[in-house]
């Protein structure tokens, strides 16, 4: 019986049992896409992770990612955690690693106990989403949306996500509605299962943020890499600056606090950014399949 190695950390927290929890099977060669997916819906994490041989030798691994009801182009915790467990294998060269993904070439900086990640994508931005179905989504009422600075928009440094600010009071009290999301799907088809919601609130120096992805299974995450760099950047295109630095918590509200630190910079080919934390180690298990 073929048997795969994983090992489960805490990604975004310097805590066991805070942060965002990841598998991360370090060898994933002979496993099918369906078995991928089994084995990551069985697991029930935000997302779980496969390391596999390169297709470029220069390249440290390519990475699948793959939530319980799909697999990602690319995501943050994942990648961060998948960092940070082949970094302690040995496989960082100078302290960087470089991941093949659907999104493109991630590259890794490994220093000390903090990872950080480079978005493999400039910013792009689609559609704005009414601030009434952001609303009905979060279960919240509209005048909570706040949209002095930018409406509900479909951002993406390589996975999309809705980005909508909200009231301090209004984070606190949201929740998803999965009938609410059921039906904004219906009305947009052609976002499929991807209707990902991302509310966030200024708070003093940091930002606070919650995910909402009921639709892939994730009613809540307590820290999205992926969402965060987008947010960042988002958040720099609406302002003059060259570049800015953010802290942001996430996973307040569901008892595992998550602490993401994220920078964006304007490039030749458009805004930039990285996010970056530490991680925890938590279990080692074999599954046998």
């Amino acid at each position: 019986m073929p048997s795969y190695p994983f090992v489960t950390v805490d990604v975004f927290t310097d805590r066991r049992f805070g942060g965002n929890p990841l598998a991360v099977f370090t060898d994933a060669r002979g496993l099918s896409d369906a078995q991928m997916q089994a084995l990551a819906r069985e697991l029930n994490h935000s997302e779980s992770t496969f390391v596999l041989p390169p297709e470029n030798p220069a390249n440290s691994a390519r990475v699948r990612i793959f939530t319980p009801a799909y697999e990602m182009p690319f995501a943050g915790h994942p990648n961060v955690g998948t960092g940070w467990v082949l970094a302690r294998d040995g496989r960082a060269v100078d302290g960087k690693l470089r991941f093949e993904e659907i999104a493109g070439l991630v590259e890794i900086e490994v220093a000390g106990e903090r990872v950080t990640i480079a978005a493999p994508q400039a910013l792009s931005l689609g559609e704005d989403l009414p601030p009434a179905v952001i609303a009905a989504c979060a279960s919240l009422r509209e005048v909570d949306i706040v949209t002095a600075a930018h409406r509900p928009i479909y951002a993406s440094m390589g996975a999309w996500f809705f980005i909508a600010e909200v009231t301090p009071e209004a984070l606190g009290r949201a929740s998803p509605d999965l009938a609410a999301f059921r039906a904004a799907r219906a009305e947009r088809p052609q976002l499929g299962d991807r209707l990902n919601l991302h509310l966030y609130a200024q708070d003093g120096a940091r930002v606070r943020t919650r995910m909402f992805a009921p639709l892939a299974g994730v009613l809540e995450d307590p820290a999205t890499g992926s969402a965060n760099v987008a947010l960042g950047a988002l958040l720099l295109s609406l302002s003059g600056a060259e570049s800015a630095r953010y802290e942001i918590v996430q996973g307040v509200e569901m008892g595992r606090p998550s602490l993401l630190h994220v920078a964006a910079r304007r490039a030749a080919d458009g805004i930039r950014a990285t996010v970056g934390g530490t991680c925890v180690p938590v279990l080692r298990g074999v599954a046998e399949l």
